[in-house]
């Protein structure tokens, strides 16, 4: 089953489970869309909505004059290879809504305005340039559609599709570029090189539009995928979705003063994301598999920049596939969308295993991201940037922390290798230096710094109001972010702003400073998730409106290929004990359609579930089928319609079937993040 998620998070898809259970409330939600419009900037003497402050200008004139980069050898091989594009400038659902606009970033071809960094403007003018491109004989890339590129690779007999973009409808339209350009062909295998949605969410459109029977078709997907695609999503889908509408600008317009891309891609579609189980997934280590005549050998990678991913040396083609290990950014080691954090030692350690297995062997370098590296030494020089910025990001922070530093000041301390002048692909296109710096130190020492006075901090709505009784009341906070607003020190302003909205005296006007505070460090960042994350919040702010993440639409793409015992775990990760005071008691779910049990014990603080085993004397037994389950979660069914229809049976305490559901909390799709 899929379905249109127009607001699905990606690479985190917000699989939670919903349609039982009541809705979580939180701290200062109100019917977003209801605002009234704020005061007008006239009246504020704040800067027009969209325009550059001085200090942005000089800031982004500075960044021009003194990149030193000369971005021509990029625009030469982003260009290389070129066979053709879809020249329709809507890419459309089955619905007749647009997925995609092939057009939407030609503005990038203007040069660098004020609000946006020069650099980020060179590298999303790079990345959205689209069409199908040789990589090698026999490789291809689909480009510039989507976040994620789609490889080729040419079989035996067919095609061999490396990753197959987020949405359907853009790998479809894909596929059929391919198929246009360079003769139809069967689908004879799929790869996925890593477990974020972006490379495998289109997988449905694109075996749908497969000339073959896309059960005969091979899903070849790296060690642990499936438990790593669904249980990373699935628990914590609903913080990490609404985060990732800010981070991937949702309800930001294509333009200079607004998205501008993701320095990872050109940014999401809005189509049909789905799940398909791979058929296969590889061990650890090395393996070497021949698929559709052409030989590969896997490198597993996982824990880098996925928890499952690989990378592939294709050894009749000298050629290298770095997954997302090695693209034409520094990533991050930390998402903003939030995740677990990602071990940056074993990241370099896995490039300089491919450095050391393949590097010399290698006419060319493709990856799930950018565009190819051509040439044995620029593919050798390529890992070891990459090798050495993510060992430099590690050893420096670990040196800083060693000698008494903190988080923080480890951030500020830390800068990127030499290496960072010689070549832009490991500049902070996406993820950030100083972002890294603090997940690094996070990944070792965790959330703080060791300062006592850190150690248990006021939540922020308390802080704020002890911080702005401390100036000396709203008026003298807004002064004082006033005037660090018109010296262009954006980063306490914010502090300052922040602090008043979140006590909530002058709202409105601390909104409308902090919106414009935001804007400002948003035209100012280089990396375009950052852009994006401070330009959707100061758009939050002024209108009022909150993205939320579709999560419903989520749920029924992905629920039939969660494992049971993983929908339980989320379903305990909703339960609220304080609905009801009844004693602990077990039931026991039975699934006739796939033989497997599931005991719950549902306690006074905590829900317990036990895969394959039930309970000795449950409160009652619930008997169904796991796809009929899905759909009463989902809301497509109704418990009293299912029992009428003998398709939901229960034995025993009927009461004890409900108290469970009724505790189970429905999580908001847009809680505020940016108001408190």
């Amino acid at each position: 089953m899929v379905v249109p998620a127009r607001f699905l998070s990606v690479p985190c898809l917000a699989m939670i489970l919903i349609g039982c259970g009541k809705t979580a409330s939180g701290p200062g939600e109100s019917d977003a869309g209801s605002e009234p419009p704020m005061t007008s900037y006239e009246d504020l003497r704040l800067p027009p909505e969209g325009a550059a402050t001085e200090a942005t200008r000089k800031h982004n004139s500075e960044a021009r004059g003194s990149s030193g980069f000369d971005r021509s050898v990029d625009q030469q091989r982003a260009a290389r290879g070129f066979l053709g594009r879809i020249e329709d400038p809507e890419i459309r659902g089955p619905d007749g809504d647009v997925v995609w606009r092939t057009n939407a970033y030609d503005f990038l071809d203007e040069p660098s305005p004020d609000t946006a960094h020069p650099s980020l403007w060179a590298q999303s003018r790079l990345v959205a340039r689209h069409g199908l491109f040789e990589v090698a004989d026999g490789i291809y890339q689909v480009r510039g559609y989507d976040l994620s590129v789609m490889s080729i690779i040419r079989g035996k007999t067919g095609w061999i599709v490396v990753d197959t973009l987020t949405n359907g409808e853009t790998a479809a339209a894909g596929l059929r570029l391919v198929q246009t350009l360079l003769g139809e062909r069967p689908v004879s295998a799929v790869i996925y090189s890593h477990s974020h949605a972006d490379h495998f969410g289109g997988t449905d459109g694109l075996l749908n539009e497969a000339p073959n029977d896309r059960a005969q078709i091979p899903i070849i997907a790296p060690y642990g995928f499936t438990r790593e695609a669904v249980t990373e999503n699935l628990i914590a889908g609903p913080h990490m979705a609404r985060r990732a509408t800010l981070m991937y600008g949702k309800a930001l317009e294509p333009g200079p003063t607004g998205s501008i891309g993701a320095g990872l891609g050109p940014g999401l579609p809005k189509g049909t994301v789905s799940f398909v189980r791979p058929t296969e997934e590889l061990g650890q280590g090395v393996t070497r598999k021949t698929i559709d005549g052409v030989n590969f050998e896997f490198v597993d990678a996982g824990g880098t920049e996925a928890p499952s991913e690989f990378m592939f040396y294709l050894t009749d083609r000298r050629a290298l596939f770095t997954a997302e290990v090695v693209t034409g950014t520094f990533h991050n080691i930390l998402t903003m969308r939030g995740a677990k954090v990602r071990d940056s030692l074993l990241w370099s350690k896995a490039i300089d295993d491919v450095l050391i297995r393949y590097g010399s062997r290698s006419d060319v370098m493709f990856a799930a991201h950018h565009w190819p590296v051509w040439g044995t030494e620029k593919v050798i020089n390529r890992l070891r940037a990459h090798r050495d910025v993510y060992r430099n990001i590690h050893d420096q922070t670990i040196r800083q922390a060693n000698a008494g530093k903190t988080m923080h000041e480890v951030s500020e301390i830390v800068s990127k290798p030499n290496v960072s002048t010689e070549d832009p692909s490991i500049l902070d296109f996406y993820g950030s230096t100083t972002h890294n710096a603090r997940a690094v130190y996070q990944f070792y020492f965790g959330w703080w710094g060791g300062v006592p006075a850190e150690f248990d901090p006021h939540p922020p709505e308390e802080r704020a109001r002890r911080f702005v009784e401390a100036l000396g009341g709203p008026q003298n906070a807004l002064e004082a972010g006033k005037r660090a607003f018109s010296s262009g020190d954006y980063r306490w302003a914010a502090e300052l702003f922040n602090s008043i909205v979140f006590v909530g005296d002058q709202t409105e006007t601390a909104t409308l400073w902090l919106a414009s505070t935001y804007e400002q460090l948003g035209f100012q960042a280089e990396s375009g998730a950052t852009r994006n994350y401070f330009l959707s919040a100061a758009n939050e702010l002024r209108t009022g409106q909150r993205v939320g993440s579709s999560l419903i639409e989520g749920a029924a793409s992905f629920l039939p290929n969660i494992p049971t015992s993983s929908v339980f775990d989320s379903l305990a990760a909703r339960y609220d004990a304080s609905s009801h005071d009844r004693e602990p008691y077990e039931l026991d779910f039975v699934f006739t359609d796939t033989n497997e049990v599931i005991s719950v014990e549902v306690g006074r603080d905590v829900v317990i579930p036990r895969y394959g085993v039930g309970a000795k004397a449950p409160a009652a037994t619930v008997t169904i089928s796991r796809k009929v389950f899905d759909g009463l979660l989902l809301g497509e069914h109704s418990a009293l319609g299912l029992i009428v229809t003998r398709k939901l049976k229960i034995k025993g305490e009927i009461s004890a079937v409900d108290t469970f559901f009724d505790a189970l909390e429905r999580p908001p799709e847009d809680f505020p993040i940016v108001t408190p």
